[in-house]
């Protein structure tokens, strides 16, 4: 990858169903591990994706998650978009505490994976859809 034209490098993975969440899954591993992530980095990026597919699939399906490679002079990095055409989130702050969810889980989705990734966006407007940036870093 070295020398390719970054905002070249670009995968959606759309999400329908149960397989479509391990494939944005290895899909973002992959790409991860081809710009250098390795170990841990690997496993929280893996995580993160799993989560809001996972949110895309219970709450607002279809969806798409689109991963791409970034690059901010020498450091590079992934940017995963999560973006649906849902209902929306109606409270955005609290859906980003611990032990928060309007569906069967625990509520531990959606700020796990902020914990897990360097900068971590969340875009909604009930009634038409959320979108979340994620971006991770190879320092």
């Amino acid at each position: 990858m070295k020398g390719s034209d970054p905002s070249q490098l670009k995968q959606c993975v759309p999400i329908a169903s149960d397989v479509d969440i391990v494939a944005a899954r290895m899909a973002a591993r992959a790409v991860a591990a081809e710009l250098g992530f390795a170990g841990a980095d690997l496993v929280m990026i893996a995580t993160a994706v799993s989560e809001v597919a996972r949110n895309i699939l219970e709450y607002a399906k279809p969806g798409l998650v689109t991963l791409s490679v970034l690059a901010n002079g020498q450091v590079r990095g992934l940017e995963i978009v999560a973006a649906d055409d849902g209902p929306g989130i109606i409270d955005v702050a609290k859906a980003m505490e611990d032990g928060f969810s309007t569906g069967r889980g625990l509520g531990l989705g959606l700020p796990g994976a902020r914990r897990l990734m360097d900068e971590f966006v969340v875009d909604s407007n009930p009634g038409k859809g959320t979108t979340i940036t994620m971006k991770k870093w190879l320092w």
